[in-house]
């Protein structure tokens, strides 16, 4: 910490948004394991009503580029949620990756983030993120990544 900037953790913010959604969520992360208190949030958002999307890269097997396998990971801790990847890369994005790290609560809030969804990301890392509060900027984001099921970029997993 420095005295040049007032940050939060990131774990912290990321709680705010998910505690904040009403409506809708959407998660996207490369990876997401080992963080219990994100995980009892959104399963407690999906509780309240919810709709919870998460979009996280796919295993080797699916596709995608890891050994282990978020999509089975995420369904085991958030079984309500709809599960995306992005398996189906063309040209020029056949060795592309789903490196976003964002969440977005109804069209009112966006967190765009280095860290992943990980236990080292939130507890240990440097990370860097911005919080969006109103604007246009959280809606056009929801907004993108609808259009991205939508037209069959990602795909339930």
């Amino acid at each position: 910490m420095t005295p040049f900037v007032a940050p939060r953790r990131t774990e912290q913010v990321l709680l705010d948004v998910i505690q904040q959604a009403t409506k809708e969520l959407f998660i996207v992360s490369f990876v997401a394991y080992d963080v219990p208190s994100v995980i009892a949030a959104i399963n407690a958002a999906a509780l309240r009503g919810v709709e919870v999307r998460i979009l996280v890269e796919a295993s080797l097997t699916q596709g995608g580029s890891l050994l282990v396998d978020p999509v089975a990971t995420m369904r085991g801790a958030v079984p309500s949620a709809k599960l995306y990847a992005w398996t189906d890369r063309p040209h020029p994005f056949t060795n592309g990756r789903v490196h976003a790290k964002v969440a977005v609560a109804d069209d009112a809030m966006a967190f765009l983030t280095s860290a992943n969804l990980t236990g080292h990301a939130l507890e240990k890392n440097m990370e860097a993120g911005v919080l969006v509060v109103g604007g246009h900027i959280p809606s056009r984001l929801r907004d993108h990544l609808h259009a991205l099921i939508e037209t069959k970029i990602i795909h339930p997993a």
